[in-house]
């Protein structure tokens, strides 16, 4: 999956219920509440900035909002005016600064150049977290609550494998070639091809259609045109191509069974009508509710046992038969996530 392409969740997702008691782990005056640690749940103003604008991003509005509430903090505010350039998205940051925010759970558009915009707000003592993408190094941030894309990739790999009979002509349609998270996804499915011992051949993994719809259509109605015949499956790891696929497949009736990405509506009519054969779900509501409670956390005083630690906020493979049931499994990630942070991850005194 791109840096800047990612997949969509639904808009009526169910969302997890935080404690609405939990208070942060040390108290401080009104007085000092632009201090590093120690604030209240009030005091504490939580962004939530992604990269830029995308459909997998829309969720963390409800999410922040439903957090404001349940945690009884200052503020929760979404902004995603960065426009996928890291020198807007930093004058983003620094405008909500000075607007009195003071915990960050940010979607880098640079897995490169992330850490020294993470280290920078550190200095001005804010809480922060990487949301839904790791930076290709270290992490400079607190934490970093992520999809494991590579997991994420060899799930889907493997369903379109069992979905393929096993044997047969695979192709995989992702993001930005020189995204980080890209390359982890190529090594998700080539490692779930190797396991076949030769009887699944990966004939191409096709990066960079991910900037748009469009892009995607194209790409799926030229690889359907010279090599559709010659194909089992295809398994997508980004959201523009899963949607391109689903219904291009659907509408040249040729025997490929899909595996998708997300639930974008065309990809759930698949999946009921049976033009695709599975879908890998992500977490977005939990990387927002569970990294602003976190936040929240740290704001209060507590720290990050192991900071900088990454944590698989989960996927999913979602078929037909488990459609209607697969949110409960997705909540009760969500909910394991948070007693994770309390239980593993935060020390408070």
């Amino acid at each position: 999956m791109s840096r800047r392409m990612l997949s969509r969740i639904g808009s009526g997702l169910t969302v997890l219920a935080l404690a609405t008691t939990t208070v942060a782990c040390t108290k401080k005056s009104d007085t000092t509440d632009t201090e590093a640690g120690g604030r209240e749940p009030a005091q504490v103003k939580v962004a939530l900035v992604p990269g830029g604008s995308h459909p997998y991003f829309q969720p963390w509005k409800d999410a922040g909002a439903a957090a404001k509430s349940e945690l009884s903090l200052g503020d929760v505010t979404f902004n995603e005016t960065a426009g996928w350039d890291q020198t807007k998205q930093n004058d983003v940051l620094k405008s909500l600064a000075a607007q009195g925010y003071n915990a960050f759970g940010v979607f880098g558009v640079s897995p490169d150049n992330i850490n020294s915009t993470f280290e920078d707000l550190k200095r001005q003592g804010f809480a922060v977290g990487s949301l839904a993408s790791c930076p290709a190094g270290a992490n400079k941030a607190d934490f970093c609550l992520s999809t494991d894309v590579e997991v994420a990739a060899y799930k889907g790999a493997k369903a379109a494998i069992d979905a393929m009979g096993g044997q047969g002509n695979l192709v995989h349609l992702t993001g930005n070639k020189v995204d980080s998270n890209t390359q982890r996804r190529i090594k998700g499915v080539e490692k779930a091809v190797a396991e076949t011992g030769g009887k699944v051949v990966l004939v191409q993994s096709v990066t960079d259609i991910d900037k748009d719809l469009q892009s995607a259509q194209k790409a799926v109605a030229d690889l359907l045109a010279a090599k559709g015949r010659q194909i089992q499956a295809i398994v997508n790891t980004a959201y523009n191509p899963a949607v391109a696929s689903a219904e291009g497949v659907r509408q040249s009736k040729l025997p490929i069974k899909v595996i998708a990405i997300d639930d974008d509506p065309t990809v759930l009519d698949g999946l009921r009508g049976g033009s695709v054969a599975a879908t890998v779900l992500q977490n977005p509501v939990g990387q927002a509710r569970v990294g602003s409670y976190a936040l929240m956390k740290l704001s209060g005083g507590c720290t990050i046992s192991e900071p900088g630690v990454t944590i698989d906020s989960g996927s999913f493979v979602v078929t037909k038969d488990n459609l209607d049931g697969y949110e409960a499994d997705r909540t009760a990630t969500t909910e394991a996530l948070r007693k994770k942070f309390d239980g593993d991850l935060l020390k408070c005194n």
